[in-house]
C-alpha cells in the first residue's frame, strides 16, 4: 500500500487535446466558461491525472465543432503524436512505473501536478505491433474505443472485439499495458472479459441504472471490474449524471452510491470527471474545482474517512501500485 497525503486523483482529462483542437492552453488560466487548468486543478487539490491522448474520427468533427479530426489511421497517430509533446511542452510529469509512484505520492505536496498518459480510442496504434512505440512514449493505458474503432465497437456503435483488437489485447498484456473499458460497447466489454487476464478499470463511466444508454456501464459491468480488482471513474459530464436539467454534486454523490453497490463497495469507485471533455462549465456539477472538497464531505455521510479518501483518489493511487509496471 503506497501511502497518500490526501492526493485527488483524477483519472480522465483531454488537456492536449483541447489545447491542440481549440487553444485552450494548459499552463494558462481556465478559458471564460471552462474549469481546467494546470493552476486550477492544483488550486482545487488534484495531484495526479490521467491524462489522455483522444483523436477526433472525420465523422464526429461536426457535432464536434472541430476540424481537427482523422481520416485513417495514420492521420490518427500524427494527431496523437502532437498531443504527446503537447504534453512534454508543459512540463507534466509523467508516471511511467510503480517506483515512480510510490516516491511522487510519497512526496507529494499541494501545487505539484503529475500524470499516467491514457489513450482514449486505440486508432493511432496503427497497427498492434507498434505498441512498443507507444509504451516508450509513456502510455500506460488504453481504450480501444471511443465511439467505433478499428479495434472495437464503441459509444453508439454497437459491437464486439475487432480481430485487430483481439490482437491489440494480446499485445497489450505482453507489454503490461492497462485496459480502459470506457466507451467500449457492451459486446465488445463481454469479448474483453473473455479473454484479459491484466489490470482492468473504467476510467469514465456511470451507471447505466440511474442514466440508460452504451456510453454507461451495467451493474454486472461494475461487479466483474471489481471481481477483478480494477477501479471504475466517475464522470462529471451532465449528461453522464442525469436524463435532463441541471446536474449537481448530488448528482455525482448517487452515481458513487450507486456503483459502489454495485461493485461491493466504495474500495472499487473513483473520479474520472472528464470536466474538459467537449463540454463547458453549464454542463458540470460545480463551478470550480474547490468545490471537489463539498463532494468529500457529501460522501463522507455514507462512508468512513479512509473510505472517502479512497473514492477521491486512494483507490487510483493503490490500483496503479499493483498495475503499472515494475521498473526496467
Amino acid at each position: 500500500m503506497i501511502y497518500s497525503p490526501a492526493v485527488i486523483v483524477d483519472a480522465h482529462l483531454d488537456i492536449a487535446w483541447n489545447a491542440v483542437s481549440s487553444g485552450r492552453g494548459f499552463l494558462a488560466p481556465p478559458a471564460p466558461g471552462y474549469l481546467v487548468s494546470r493552476s486550477s486543478l492544483v488550486t482545487g487539490g488534484v495531484g495526479l491525472i490521467f491524462a489522455t491522448l483522444y483523436t477526433a474520427p472525420a465523422r464526429a468533427g461536426r457535432s464536434m465543432r472541430t476540424r481537427f479530426v482523422y481520416e485513417n489511421a495514420h492521420e490518427a497517430q500524427i494527431m496523437a503524436v502532437a498531443e504527446v509533446n503537447y504534453y512534454k511542452s508543459c512540463g507534466l510529469q509523467m508516471i511511467g512505473d510503480k517506483a515512480e509512484l510510490k516516491v511522487y505520492v510519497g512526496g507529494w505536496k499541494k501545487g505539484q501536478l503529475a500524470a499516467v498518459l491514457l489513450m482514449e480510442g486505440a486508432d493511432p496504434i496503427e497497427d498492434p505491433s507498434q505498441l512498443g512505440a507507444w509504451t516508450g512514449m509513456g502510455v500506460r493505458i488504453v481504450g480501444p474505443a471511443w465511439g467505433g474503432t478499428r479495434y472495437s465497437g464503441g459509444t453508439g456503435a454497437p459491437g464486439g472485439l475487432t480481430e485487430l483488437g483481439r490482437q491489440l489485447l494480446k499485445a497489450m498484456r505482453r507489454k503490461k499495458v492497462i485496459l480502459d473499458l470506457s466507451h467500449m460497447a457492451q459486446e465488445a466489454v463481454e469479448d474483453a472479459f473473455k479473454m484479459w487476464r491484466g489490470p482492468i478499470m473504467a476510467s469514465h463511466s456511470n451507471s447505466r441504472s440511474i442514466v440508460p444508454g452504451d456510453r454507461q456501464i451495467t451493474d454486472a459491468t461494475a461487479r466483474e471490474i471489481a471481481r477483478r480488482d480494477g477501479v471504475i471513474g466517475v464522470s462529471f459530464y451532465q449528461k453522464h449524471l442525469r436524463t435532463s436539467g441541471r446536474a449537481t454534486l448530488a448528482d455525482v454523490e448517487k452515481h458513487v452510491l450507486h456503483l459502489a453497490q454495485a461493485a461491493g463497495g466504495p474500495e472499487r469507485i473513483g473520479l474520472g470527471t472528464d470536466l474538459d471533455g467537449g463540454f463547458d462549465s453549464r454542463e458540470a456539477p460545480l463551478s470550480d474545482l474547490t468545490e471537489l472538497k463539498e463532494l468529500a464531505a457529501k460522501l463522507r455521510r455514507h462512508f468512513s474517512r479512509a473510505q472517502v479518501e479512497g473514492v477521491m483518489g486512494d483507490n487510483w493511487i493503490e490500483f496503479l501500485g499493483r498495475s503499472l509496471p515494475s521498473p526496467r
